[in-house]
């Protein structure tokens, strides 16, 4: 309903829309870890986009996997435009130390989680965090990342599988 109002050019429409979708779209953003650095900035970006393609929206159809079709492609043009600037910069052979006060305030646990994530192949990291973190349907993921449902269960198999996998294997080192 916010988004055919927004497209009849509802401002109060539109800032309902950012104020319940951005979070979101953030945490989408963040979770991926080729831009976390950059998730507002992508946020923004995203933002703009919908903006500029929000009469292609058809109001017969969910709005989410609408939005989250132009978050993963802005997210993956943000990816490329990130790769295409560090081919030209060169790299320094050390890194400064964090300090106390720099240092993640993340516990250590949903530290290794994250990364236990993070080291998913971009597919299937992408399926869970539409699924887990977003709270997206099956039907919504396959919508937004152009796939059947079949090809979304089984991205997320994998995906559980190899996080199964490396718990264990952390579990038997203790």
């Amino acid at each position: 309903m916010l988004m055919t109002q927004y497209q009849r050019a509802d401002a109060a429409a539109l800032d309902e829309l950012v104020r319940r979708i951005s979070p979101k779209l953030l945490r989408y953003f963040s979770a991926s870890r080729s831009i976390r650095h950059e998730a507002e900035d992508v946020l923004q970006e995203c933002w703009v986009r919908i903006h500029r393609s929000r009469h292609t929206y058809r109001s017969s159809e969910p709005v989410m996997p609408w939005i989250y079709g132009i978050a993963r492609h802005t997210s993956l043009d943000a990816y490329r435009k990130r790769k295409r600037l560090e081919s030209h910069e060169v790299q320094m052979d050390t890194l400064p130390e964090l300090t106390g006060e720099s240092a993640s305030s993340i516990p250590a646990p949903l530290e290794r989680l994250e990364a236990l994530i993070a080291d998913l192949p971009a597919s299937q990291r992408e399926v869970i965090v539409m699924l887990k973190v977003m709270g997206m349907s099956l039907e919504e993921v396959a919508r937004a990342t152009s796939a059947t449902i079949g090809a979304v269960k089984q991205k997320a198999h994998r995906a559980y599988r190899t996080l199964r996998l490396a718990l264990s294997k952390d579990d038997n080192a203790r």
